[in-house]
């Protein structure tokens, strides 16, 4: 094997192992909603994937997500919570709000249409400190 062959041969194998652990094993902290008068809120930017990908909200408070879709990628056309029964559309350069009201404690996770990008709803139980920290969720990625 020549120089060129084994410097290649390198190079493949580190991207590989990147893209690995950047849609497995990376995750952003996880972010609170805003509690403002009789709905928790917090706002949400679609570009290359949901950031935050975790969000943390209280159950029995109704919730509401603000979804703006900073690109035009197909892949971002809909976000789909199936738990919830939501899949909904978002138009590209608008913000578009989801409101629902999560009953029961647990992880729901969300994608977009074509489940490339995904994030995770943590409904915490009414009262409950909030944790700011990656999900444990050993599937999310």
């Amino acid at each position: 094997m020549t120089v060129a062959q084994l410097v290649v041969s390198a190079l493949g194998v580190a991207a590989i192992v990147w893209v690995l652990w950047y849609f497995l094993f990376s995750r952003s902290p996880a972010s609170a909603a805003r509690q403002t008068p009789g709905v928790q809120e917090i706002a949400i930017t679609v570009k290359g994937g949901y950031s935050p990908d975790t969000i943390l909200v209280q159950a029995g408070k109704p919730v509401r997500l603000m979804f703006y879709r900073d690109e035009t990628a197909d892949c971002s056309e809909r976000v789909v919570f199936e738990q919830f029964n939501i899949d909904t559309r978002l138009p590209a350069f608008e913000t578009t709000a989801i409101e629902f009201t999560p009953t029961e404690p647990g992880e729901y996770p969300f994608r977009c249409g074509m489940s490339m990008l995904k994030g995770l709803l943590v409904v915490e139980p009414t009262g409950a400190a909030r944790r700011m920290a990656a999900s444990p969720h050993p599937s999310h990625g």
